[in-house]
C-alpha cells in the first residue's frame, strides 16, 4: 500500500492499491473509484461519484462531483461537476472548468476559465483566456497568448463556435454567438453574431503535381 491514511467518504474503491499513491493531505468524497497507476498529491479534494481512470497525476486540485479524469495531468486546477477530462489532457495552474465541460485528448488549458457545457475535444491550447458557456473549440485551435515579450488575454462569449485550426491572437474579445470558420486567424475584436472567415483562397495548378512528385522520388 503506497499511501498513508487520508480522509475519505463511504464506498471508496481502489482498484489496485499497490500502484496507487495518495497523500495524507488528500480528501476524497463518497462512491469514488480510483483505478491503478494514479498519483494524487497535495491539497487535492475529490468530490462524490468521481472516477479517476488509470494513469493520472493530480496535485493541488479540486475535482467536483460526477467528474471523470482519464490518463491526464492536473495541477492547481479546478474541475466542475460532471466534467470529462482526457485522455492525455493537461490542466495547468489556474485552469478552471465549469460544469459538464469536456476536455479531450491532447488538450492543454492554462490560466483559463472554461464555461459550462463547453467542449474542447482534441488537440487544442487554451491559455490566458475566459471562454463562455456552450462553446465549441475545434481541433487544432490555438489561443495565441504570448508575443515574445508579454502574455495577453482573450475573452470568448457564450455559444461561440471556433473552427478547427484557428489562431486566436490575444488580446481580443469575441462576443456571444460568434462563428469562426476553420483555418481563420483572429486579430481583431468580434461583435455578437459575427460570422468570420479569414483563410487564403485555394489555388489549383492543373497537371502540375507530377513534376513535384518526380523530384521527391
Amino acid at each position: 500500500m503506497w499511501f498513508k491514511k487520508f480522509k475519505h467518504g463511504k464506498n471508496l474503491k481502489l482498484v489496485d492499491k499497490k500502484s496507487i499513491f495518495i497523500d495524507e493531505t488528500v480528501v476524497v468524497g463518497e462512491n469514488v473509484t480510483i483505478y491503478e497507476n494514479n498519483r494524487i498529491e497535495g491539497n487535492t479534494v475529490i468530490g462524490d461519484n468521481v472516477v479517476i481512470k488509470p494513469g493520472c497525476y493530480i496535485i493541488d486540485c479540486v475535482i467536483n462531483d460526477n467528474s471523470i479524469i482519464n490518463k491526464s495531468q492536473c495541477e492547481s486546477a479546478t474541475v466542475g461537476k460532471g466534467c470529462e477530462v482526457g485522455p492525455f489532457a493537461r490542466l495547468r495552474p489556474n485552469a478552471k472548468l465549469g460544469e459538464n465541460v469536456k476536455v479531450g485528448n491532447f488538450v492543454e488549458i492554462k490560466n483559463a476559465n472554461v464555461g459550462d457545457k463547453t467542449k474542447v475535444s482534441h488537440l487544442a491550447y487554451v491559455g490566458d483566456a475566459d471562454v463562455g458557456a456552450n462553446c465549441n473549440i475545434g481541433c487544432g485551435a490555438i489561443f495565441v497568448n504570448y508575443n515574445g515579450r508579454s502574455k495577453n488575454r482573450t475573452k470568448v462569449g457564450d455559444n461561440c463556435f471556433v473552427g478547427s485550426n484557428c489562431n486566436i491572437i490575444a488580446p481580443v474579445s469575441i462576443e456571444n454567438n460568434t462563428y469562426i470558420c476553420a483555418g481563420t486567424t483572429i486579430t481583431e475584436d468580434l461583435k455578437e453574431d459575427d460570422f468570420v472567415i479569414g483563410r487564403v483562397r485555394q489555388v489549383v495548378k492543373e497537371n502540375r503535381a507530377h513534376e513535384y512528385l518526380k523530384e521527391i522520388k
